[in-house]
């Protein structure tokens, strides 16, 4: 589960570079414009995975208190 948020997450900055650089989103002209229901599909799930990272910034923190040198 965890790489697939990271995939969709890593989609979804890209997706967002493109925007700011290039005023171009992928994600519309690859699924039929920002309307569509894939394109809304595909962003939603990009948001989820980006909601469920969050559990990320908590592990990093007890991994580091776990380890031993």
């Amino acid at each position: 589960m965890d790489s697939i948020a990271l995939t969709l997450v890593i989609i979804g900055a890209l997706n967002w570079l493109l925007v700011g650089l290039f005023q171009f989103d992928l994600v519309a002209s690859l699924f039929g414009g920002m309307d569509s229901i894939l394109s809304r599909i595909i962003y939603s799930l990009v948001g989820l995975a980006g909601i469920y990272s969050f559990k990320f910034y908590g592990r990093e923190r007890s991994d580091k208190k776990t380890r031993v040198d």
